[in-house]
Parts: C-alpha cells; sequence; structure tokens
C-alpha cells in the first residue's frame, strides 16, 4: 500500500420499489448511458456499476463498456467517498467500496426518487430540482442519501446525514463521445460538517469480459499535472485489449485551508480498502486515508500492475453549514493511449460548466415496409412530428441557423446495437458535402426472409469551422429498428416447411452472416436453448403440434399473425427437455378452416 499528496492552490433501465435484507423500501433504480461511445451503468445509490450487484446484475451487464458493444470492461465499480467530523468524531459514507458496507447510500421509497433521463434542452419538473433543463444529449440526474431507513440498518455506520444529488452529461458524437461527466452535489441535512475530505474509489479493470484472465493483468497510475487517475490494462496478457480509464477531477475551491489532495491505492489482487468505519478512532481506516496530508509533494505514481484499486480525495473543506451545496466534478475518459486522455481532459477543462458545444440533430423517425427478400425504410417528415432538417442549434459560433446536412443510413445482421455498416449517406446541395441530393426512402434488397435485419438513419450538421467542432450525428442506437423482409402468410396449409431440414448440430448457425442463431437476450454467449429451426408458410392462425415417431406430443406451437407467416421453435420440449436426434413428425392445423398438414423433419445432433 501506497500514500502521497500534494499541495493545491478538480437506456436500459430497470426500477424497482425493492425491500432490502433488512426489511426497508427503497425505490432502486440504474440507467444505463447508451449514447456515444461508452455504456456506462449509474445507480441511484452512488455507484457507477452495476454488475454482481443483487438488485441490478443481469447475464451479459458490462459497467463500462467501450467501444460500446464490443465486450471490454473497465471499470468493477467506482463511487464516492465522503469523510468529516461532527460532535468531535469522524465519519465516512461511501456509495461504492470493495470490502465491509459498501453500499451505505440509498433513495428513498419515493415513486419519483428514481434515475431521471434528460435529453439536451429538454425540460423536466424533478421534485428536488423544478425546471431541470437537459444540458448533453443525455442526462441522467439522480438522488440518494447516507441517513434513510436503509443506511440506519448497516453495522458500523455513522451517517453524516447528507443529501448527494449525482448528475451525469453524455455526448453522442465526437469529440465527447468518449467523455461522461459526473457532478456529485453534496448537501448536509442536519449537522454542520467540519474538516470534510471528499473522495472517489476506482477499482479499474480491463479487458474483454468474457475471458478468463480479465482483470488479471492491469495497472493503475495518478497523473500530478491533470489531478487524474487511471486504470489500464498492461500490453500482452490474453484479455485481447490495450484500453484505458481516467478519471479527471474538479476540485472545489477551499474557504481558507490549504487543499490537499491524496492519492492511495492498494496493490495486489487481493488488496483492499479498511471495512472500517472509523469514527470510534480506528487506526488505517477510510477517514485517516482520505485526510492524511504532508508536506511532501506528491509526485506520479504508478502501481506494481496487479491491481486496480485506488482513492483520490481531496480536502480538508472546513465549515459545510446544514442546507449548503458542495459541488465536485469528475470526468470520466475512454482511450487508447495516455496522450488521446489527456487531449480529451484539456477539451472537457475549457468548455464545463456551460458545455456551451454544439449539437447534432434529432435522428428520423423511420417507417419499416417488409416484403419479400427487401426492406424499405421510409423517413419522409410528417407534419408536427420530428423533422432533422428544421433543426435549429443557438450553440453554434458560425452563425449558421439551421445546420443540417444530410442522412446516412446503416445495417447490422447482429443487434439494434450494431455493429454497424454504412449503407449511403445523402446531403443536401450547397457549398459542403458530396451533394448527392436528399433522399427519405432507401429500398435494402437481396435480404433473407424471415430473419431479422437492424437498420438506423441518423441526421448529421455541416461542421462549425469557427469552434473547429466536426461534423454532429445523431445517435445510432437512439433511432435503430428491427425489420424482417418475408412474405404475407398464405391462405391455408399445404406449403408448411421446416428450416434448415435437417438441423444439423455439428454446424455453428451461430457463424452465419447474418447468424441464424443468437443467444438470447442481452447474453454473448451462445447455449443450447438457442438453437433454431423454423415453421414457414404459416397462415395467420394455426396451430403447429411437434411428435416423435412413437406417437409422443413434443410441443405445442400457437401462431396468429397477419403479417409474419412464420415460427421459431428451439429444439427445447414443452417441460423443457433438448430435444435429441431423431426424425420427428409435426402437423400444423389451420384454426380458421379446419385444414391440417402432415410433414417430418430430421435433427442430427
Amino acid at each position: 500500500m501506497v500514500r502521497k499528496q500534494i499541495l493545491l492552490v478538480f437506456f436500459f433501465s430497470t426500477t424497482l420499489l425493492l425491500i432490502d435484507s433488512f426489511g426497508q423500501r427503497a425505490s432502486y433504480d440504474w440507467k444505463l448511458i447508451n449514447v456515444g461511445n461508452v455504456r456506462q451503468v449509474v445507480t441511484n445509490r452512488g455507484g457507477l456499476n452495476a454488475k454482481n450487484d443483487n438488485f441490478f446484475d443481469y447475464e451479459g451487464l458490462i459497467n463500462c463498456e467501450h467501444p460500446a458493444n464490443s465486450g471490454v470492461e473497465h471499470i468493477t465499480n467506482t463511487g464516492i467517498w465522503v469523510g468529516a467530523m461532527y460532535d468531535g468524531k469522524r465519519s465516512v459514507t461511501l456509495s461504492d467500496g470493495e470490502s465491509g458496507n459498501i453500499h451505505e447510500m440509498a433513495p428513498t421509497d419515493e415513486p419519483w426518487d428514481t434515475v431521471w433521463v434528460v435529453n439536451r434542452r429538454d425540460t423536466v419538473d424533478i421534485p428536488y430540482w423544478p425546471n431541470y433543463v437537459g444540458v448533453s444529449d443525455q442526462d441522467l440526474v439522480c438522488r440518494y442519501n447516507d441517513y434513510g431507513p436503509v443506511s440506519q440498518k448497516i453495522s458500523d455506520h455513522r451517517p453524516l446525514y447528507i443529501d448527494i444529488i449525482m448528475r451525469t452529461h453524455a455526448w453522442a458524437s465526437t469529440p465527447l463521445d468518449e467523455t461522461i461527466m459526473v457532478d456529485w452535489f453534496i448537501i448536509p441535512t442536519k449537522y454542520d460538517l467540519e474538516d470534510a475530505y471528499i473522495g472517489v474509489y476506482i477499482n479499474g479493470n480491463v479487458g474483454y469480459i468474457h475471458n478468463g484472465e480479465f482483470g488479471l493483468d492491469d495497472e493503475s497510475f495518478f497523473r500530478l499535472a491533470d489531478t487524474a487517475q487511471y486504470a489500464q490494462d498492461v500490453p500482452g496478457g490474453n484479455d485481447g485489449t490495450n484500453s484505458m480509464v481516467a478519471e479527471k477531477f474538479f476540485c472545489p475551491k477551499n474557504k481558507s485551508k490549504i487543499l490537499t489532495v491524496n492519492y492511495y491505492w492498494w496493490n495486489g489482487v487481493k488488496a483492499s480498502p479498511p471495512a472500517n468505519d472509523t469514527y470510534n478512532g480506528t487506526t488505517n481506516g477510510k477517514y485517516d486515508i482520505m485526510a492524511t496530508s504532508g508536506a511532501v509533494p506528491m509526485e506520479d505514481q504508478v502501481s506494481t500492475g496487479d491491481g486496480t484499486k485506488s482513492l483520490v480525495s481531496f480536502g480538508p473543506y472546513e465549515d459545510l453549514k446544514v442546507g449548503d451545496t458542495l459541488k465536485v466534478s469528475m470526468a470520466l475518459i475512454l482511450g487508447y493511449k495516455e496522450s488521446e486522455i489527456a487531449e480529451k481532459i484539456d477539451f472537457i477543462s475549457k468548455i464545463r460548466p456551460r458545455y456551451k458545444v454544439p449539437s447534432p440533430p434529432p435522428s428520423p423517425k423511420i417507417k419499416v415496409i417488409p416484403s419479400d427478400q427487401k426492406i424499405t425504410l421510409n423517413w419522409e417528415p410528417k407534419e408536427g412530428g420530428v423533422n432533422p432538417e428544421e433543426f435549429t442549434d443557438p450553440d453554434r459560433s458560425d452563425g449558421i441557423k439551421k445546420p443540417f446536412e444530410g442522412y446516412k443510413i446503416y445495417k447490422s445482421t447482429t443487434s439494434v446495437d450494431g455493429p454497424w455498416t454504412l449503407l449511403g449517406q445523402y446531403d443536401i446541395v450547397n457549398d459542403y458535402g458530396q451533394n448527392t441530393g436528399l433522399i427519405r426512402e432507401f429500398t435494402d434488397e437481396g435480404l433473407l426472409n424471415n430473419i431479422e435485419y437492424y437498420y438506423a438513419v441518423t441526421s448529421y450538421t455541416r461542421p462549425d469551422e469557427k469552434s473547429e467542432f466536426p461534423e454532429l450525428e445523431s445517435g445510432k442506437t437512439v433511432s435503430s429498428i428491427t425489420a424482417v423482409p418475408g412474405t404475407p402468410p398464405p391462405a391455408t396449409v399445404g406449403k408448411v416447411a421446416v428450416v434448415p431440414n435437417p438441423y444439423r448440430g455439428d454446424i455453428n448457425y451461430n457463424s452465419y452472416s447474418p447468424p441464424w442463431e443468437k443467444p438470447g437476450g442481452s447474453r454473448k454467449v451462445w447455449m443450447e436453448q438457442d438453437r433454431r429451426i423454423q415453421f414457414i408458410n404459416l397462415p395467420d392462425r394455426c396451430e403447429i403440434k411437434v411428435y416423435t415417431l412413437a406417437g409422443d406430443q413434443i410441443t405445442t406451437i400457437r401462431h396468429e399473425s397477419s403479417s409474419r407467416g412464420y415460427e421459431d421453435w428451439n429444439l427445447t420440449s414443452a417441460v423443457g427437455q433438448a430435444i435429441s436426434s431423431g426424425i420427428y413428425l409435426y402437423t400444423v392445423e389451420d384454426l380458421n378452416t379446419g385444414a391440417i398438414q402432415v410433414d417430418k423433419f430430421v435433427v442430427i445432433k
């Protein structure tokens, strides 16, 4: 363990009203930042992580994924610590840590005490922040405290009686699409706090999440000039990445005392912060770590490469009165080189706290028209609806009132999150760009029927040359849709078939493009229940029954759709048992006419 100091003159979600192990209720919630090139978890109990959390975790969740949809994780857990004195005793409250009581903050049980999502320039009435106006392309806002019933039940927790409002800003386009700003507004509610220190703990494990050696060859370090802590994957190893994450701190000014910034790390895979809350004088506790200061200026620090648990703390803030607000800000920045991170730190430092930067236009609303082996997309603006072509941006420096330039059309065969292939780009005829002329309808042909394809149509601006801002494009994930080409259902049975037939277990259908089989839900790894055969040419109302050659019924599949003439089956019986190799019979009864077709298919595993 090493401690150093420096003198300074820094959309996916779930909402649950849960009853915890102590019988206390709270409106736990989390959201996933899904604009830009980082997928970051935000919870309303303070942590920027949900993986391995009993309340929030699900299979395949990644706390801090960069690039988006890469499977590369960067943070196991990170969160704010607040340490202070009142009534002559020390106390530390933390939103996230590694050992002991790692979640000492929680929301109330009010149904609105969730994670609010606010887009740029939208106005939302949040009970504790009336008429909140969105700053970035995606703001998340939440509130939590350390003194409610949930927190009071935690042993060795002496609350500071603070409310914390947390706000994040995220942007969809470069140069901010790999930066997330986090603001904490710390408000004492019961006691005046003395000698307060603010810290942010990080356990940064970087690498491909599905690799067995993930997180075992990382290092952490601190850069004095940037007041930033880093975690990065050491070159080499088998977890497949060379990326890094940095947390840049913007320390609020102190009134009179000299402000110190302390950096503390725990080297070694098994090393962890202490569990003690330290108000009773326990040595080597959390407050001691946060508040230790000295006259020796801190130098840049680098760990030994076998652990990335570290803490940056700053203080003391000597007199926080009840009702005061102390604002602490942090930039969470992703990249591949330290020089790249430094450029992003420099840029975000210049534009905060107003973040007055150009923005992309909204994505158009897409209408999908499926037909035989093709998909037609139409995004003709509707009266009173979203029209990117009329987008105005008051934050541009070049004076162009309507900066819309054109549309880009993307396709993926994997998911609504990509990866994406650009199918076409069409712009208005003016003094910039390719001058192809706009289109508002596009047809993609030569597709496989009854297979899912994914599309996104984005809009983009021309550059703001005065502020040196590039073209800004709306988010692909925000506008992405699923489309399935195919023919309408036939009038009745007679041409129903099974594909593939035979089904072969020695073929990796998951490797096809587009994949015939793929993991369900958020999973990245194929499993037995992801097997797939398809009954095609189904009438709009019918019932499929599958039998063994001996006549034992395996399952029943009911189909009712006037637009889709197929049904998938995962080769699993009605009681959840995978079927074995063999010849199987099936019947399809038209529920409108009573006509029945009988046929067979083969499974070879």
